[in-house]
Parts: structure tokens; C-alpha cells; sequence
């Protein structure tokens, strides 16, 4: 792709600063979230003639589709990361690989409202009323600066939630004098909390005082040629100087769904290579997402006029399908929609009102069309998948007497569309606009099932708060639940009535009681 003026303008006025940039091609999807210690040298790189000669497809394949680029300044190398991950996260770009998981930058917390509070990892932060550091870039250096704390301020890290004195007969930090021990009252309660405070002001930056004593150490060692000791010292200088560094807040950046050019000139062309008696004005996608068989849940997007009709969006969580079965998947979700449609359909007053005009277009169309209020079939039902998916939702959708309706199938690999009853996939190419149209569909109903799976996926969380608890099993979590619905029924239930289940007596229902008592603030409302 030959540079532009506009991409030569843009260049010109890239600070010579860390940041992110963010790669967009001409529809405004973000592409490609890279981040840089110097944005200027980093961005002007993919524009390089040498570059674009060279041997990597991806690279090739990621110039020629950039169209224009953004870039967002940061104070360090270390947040560059940190915000690359969340935009990462937050847009999926087609060609970042790192990043596209649900991991995310580990996190330093301590409850100050624990009988005897400890600092913990963590990657999830709630509003728990919890005191949380982070997020971190580098995990290995807040491990270590959080064991170089322990140490230097005495803190436990055992993991009991109220230790007593049967845990510190087995306890290596009471026995090596890392922690106070206030599980057997060498300290009072307040005492400790004053070494849980130096703690937090060390994470907040106050560590000049114990950075003179590392670096004295560091040059006492290398006096003495203890090299090894004086390494092990510097290290510990970078950790403790990752960990205790301020990072910024990130807010949302407003980047939105993209819309194409012209949308009504995509309809009219997908209808014509498809062979539709008119262009899709509604066109219904279809997506599975599920992770190694659970939280197996589908997503339906609407799309009027080529446009997203969020008011019709649907999402659906498996009933039928207990394991790992894309093919089930799409087939208990097509008859799931469709049987229920049809009979709002059939029951409904079909009223073909004449649509208004909603505002100005951002594109040439002179107005955008209202949607329909009343129930009404599809025009196109779009599955993402290739000839299983495709094989899957026709027969759900035959048994339905909806043979009819128009729908096909579009493979990720090439954007291949397959069709009912013919073995060879049309392809048009990743320029043609009618194939455009169908990746915005495709591509919102990919993002609405894995948020979908993302919110199970943290309902699950707060509803594993269970595991904290030591000592716990899988067996006993299940009969409490089982008995109690919610980890917030269990919160109001009695130490009586959580002692009738299997497993508990008195004495573990008073601490499960107390521990549900200090976690109070973390638990869902409902």
C-alpha cells in the first residue's frame, strides 16, 4: 500500500514518546494494538519500503490493510504494556496474538478488615473494600518485592484465614522470624496492623529508607567481591522499583463498531450475489463460544439495514448440550430462536408500517430506515462456521417449516460462504463489499457470545468465593450451595443451620460464619 499524505502527515506529528498505537483499517476496526518506547521510530517502521519487501505474509497482510493509525502517549515502558494488554482485550484485533485470553496483570491486595490481614495475589479486583496495588507488568518482580515486604515488615503469608496456635506449630515464617506470629499473640492486633500499614506505604512509594539500605549492602558486597550477593542486592533494587512505580488509570478509549461506506450499495450487492429476491434489510448472525466445554453459551446479533439493531440481539446458554459439540451447539440455538419467533409471528399483527426517517447517515444513504416493531422473520441468517454449523442449523430449521429462509454460512480462513445444497463455497474476496458486510455480522455476534461467556465466566468467580476458605473441597462447596442457592443466602443463613450440612460442624461453621463475615463486602447483591 503505497503512504498516503494523509498517513504521511500523521507520521510527521507522532511524539518521539512511549505509548501505544493502534493500526485501523478503512472501515475504522481497530487491526493491530502494538506499544513502543519511542512511537515515532516504532510506527514510521511499518511504513518503510524495505519492510514491505521482505518475506512475512502477516506483516505484508497487516500494512496493506492499515488505513489509518491512532496512538495514545503514556509516562513509561511499563504502562505502554499494561494498556497495550487491556485495548488488546477490549477490540480482539485480527492480528495481535498476544494478549487474547482472559488473563490478566496480576494485582497486590490486602483486607484490613481480616482478624489478622495478609497480602495476596490476585487478578480480579472487586469492590470488596479490599486496599489494592496494580496492576503490575513484570508478575516475577512484584513476587519477589512482595517477599522482600514479608520480610522486612514481618507480615504473615500463610494462608489460613485466622491462624491459631496449632498452624504455627508448622509455620517456616514464624520459625524463621519472617513474621511476628500474631496468631499467638506476640503482638497485639494493632501492632500488626502497624506493620500491614508500612506495608501499604511501601507499595505506595515510601522506600528511600530502604533503598539506602540495599544500596549500601549492594556496595559492601562488591567491596568484598561477593559478586553473587551484590547481583542478588541490584535485582532486588528493580524489583522493589517496578513494583513501587505509579502507573496511570486507563479510561475506556471510545473507539466504536464500525460502519461501513455505503451500507445500502452492500445490501443491495449481497443480495445480488447471493441470489436473493431483494437485499437483506435484516440480517441475523450466529456464534458458539465455550471454553474446553463450559460456559457453553451462543449469541444472535441483529443487523438492519447493515447496521447494528441492538434492541434484537439475543443470547442463549445451552440446555441440551452437556459436552463439547459445536454442531449441537448451533442446532439447539437456531431452534431455540426460530420456534419461539414463529409463533410471535403467527400470533403477532403483522403491521408493515412505512419506516421514518431516524436522523442523517453517516453514510451517502439519505436516511436510515426504522426496524420494524412487530415480530418478523429474517431476510439472511448468517452462521459463523463452514458446512457443519451450516448442515446443523438448516436441519433445525427444516423441522420448522422454515426451509425457506435464506441462510449461509462464512468460515473464518477465507471467508469462504458456503450454501445450502452446494458442496463448493463461493468466494468473492476479503475487498468484496458484499463480504465486508457479512464480517461486521459475524464479527459483532463473535463479540456478543464471548461477552456473554466472559460474564458467566465472573458470575463463577464471585461465586467461588468458597475457595478461599481453607480447607474446603469441592464436595462440601457443593452441599452448601446446594442447600443455601447463593454464596448471599450462606452469608444470612445461621452457624446452626450452615452445621446441618454434610461435611460441617460446629466448630467449621463458626469459621466459615466469620469468614463470610470479613468477605461480606465482596458478595453479589442478588
Amino acid at each position: 500500500m503505497p503512504v498516503t499524505d494523509h498517513i504521511r502527515d500523521k507520521l510527521s506529528q507522532v511524539p518521539h514518546r512511549p505509548g501505544v498505537y493502534l493500526h485501523k483499517d478503512r472501515f475504522g476496526t481497530v487491526i493491530y494494538v502494538g506499544k513502543a518506547r519511542d512511537l515515532r521510530n516504532r510506527v514510521s517502521q511499518y511504513f518503510h519500503a524495505s519492510r514491505r519487501m521482505g518475506w512475512d505474509l502477516k506483516f505484508n497482510a497487516l500494512v496493506e490493510a492499515i488505513h489509518d493509525f491512532d496512538w495514545h502517549t503514556v509516562k513509561s515502558e511499563a504502562e505502554a504494556l499494561l494498556l497495550e494488554g487491556k485495548l488488546i482485550k477490549e477490540f480482539k484485533p485480527r492480528f495481535n496474538i498476544d494478549f487474547r485470553d482472559d488473563k490478566r496483570f496480576l494485582l497486590l491486595k490486602v483486607n484490613l478488615n481480616d482478624p489478622i490481614p495478609r497480602f495476596t495475589l490476585t487478578r480480579l479486583r472487586k469492590d470488596d473494600g479490599c486496599v489494592y496495588f496494580g496492576p503490575f507488568a513484570h508478575s516475577g518482580s512484584v513476587r519477589r518485592a512482595l517477599t522482600l515486604m514479608r520480610r522486612r515488615f514481618h507480615l504473615r503469608g500463610c494462608r489460613p484465614l485466622t491462624p491459631n496456635e496449632s498452624d504455627y506449630k508448622h509455620c517456616l515464617y514464624g520459625n524463621l522470624q519472617h513474621c511476628t506470629a500474631p496468631c499467638i499473640a506476640n503482638v497485639t492486633r494493632e501492632q500488626y496492623l502497624a506493620q500491614v500499614q508500612a506495608g501499604i506505604e511501601f507499595l505506595q512509594g515510601q522506600t528511600e529508607e530502604l533503598k539506602g539500605e540495599l544500596e549500601a549492602e549492594m556496595k559492601k558486597a562488591a567491596l568484598n567481591l561477593e559478586f553473587e550477593k551484590a547481583a542478588q542486592l541490584r535485582d532486588a533494587l528493580e524489583d522493589m522499583r517496578r513494583t513501587t512505580q505509579n502507573t496511570e488509570k486507563f479510561e475506556r478509549i471510545p473507539y466504536k463498531l464500525p460502519v461501513a461506506l455505503n451500507t445500502e450499495s452492500d445490501m443491495r450487492e449481497l443480495g445480488r450475489v447471493l441470489g436473493l429476491p431483494k437485499p437483506p434489510e435484516r440480517i441475523e448472525g450466529f456464534d458458539i463460544s465455550n471454553i474446553s466445554g463450559t460456559f457453553m453459551v451462543a449469541s444472535m446479533v441483529s443487523f438492519w439495514h447493515g447496521r447494528p439493531d441492538r434492541t434484537n440481539y439475543r443470547r442463549f446458554k445451552m440446555k441440551s448440550v452437556t459436552e463439547q459439540n459445536d454442531f449441537a451447539c448451533m442446532a439447539e440455538t437456531i431452534r431455540r430462536r426460530y420456534s419461539r419467533l414463529k409463533r410471535e409471528v403467527e400470533v403477532g399483527e403483522v403491521s408493515q408500517s412505512v419506516s421514518e426517517p431516524v436522523g442523517q447517515s453517516p453514510t451517502d444513504a439519505p436516511w436510515v430506515p426504522q426496524p420494524p416493531v412487530a415480530p418478523k422473520l429474517p431476510d439472511l441468517i448468517l452462521i459463523d462456521g463452514g458446512k457443519g454449523q451450516l448442515n446443523a442449523a438448516c436441519e433445525e430449521l427444516a423441522k420448522l417449516g422454515l426451509s425457506h429462509l435464506p441462510v449461509i454460512g462464512l468460515a473464518k480462513e477465507n471467508e469462504e460462504i458456503y450454501r445450502p445444497g452446494l458442496s463448493e463455497p463461493l468466494v468473492l474476496g476479503l475487498d468484496h463489499n458484499a463480504v465486508k458486510l457479512l464480517q461486521r455480522v459475524r464479527d459483532e455476534s463473535h463479540r456478543f457470545a464471548n461477552t456473554y461467556n466472559a460474564q458467566l465466566r465472573l458470575k463463577k468467580i464471585s461465586e467461588s468465593l468458597l475457595d478461599e476458605f481453607p480447607g474446603i473441597g469441592e464436595a462440601r462447596k457443593q452441599a452448601l450451595l446446594k442447600k443455601f442457592g447463593s454464596v448471599q443466602r450462606l452469608r444470612l443463613a445461621s452457624v446452626e443451620e450452615i452445621a446441618e450440612v454434610s461435611g460441617f460442624g460446629g466448630k467449621a461453621a463458626q469459621e466459615l460464619k466469620t469468614f463470610l463475615a470479613a468477605r461480606a463486602a465482596a458478595l453479589p447483591s442478588g
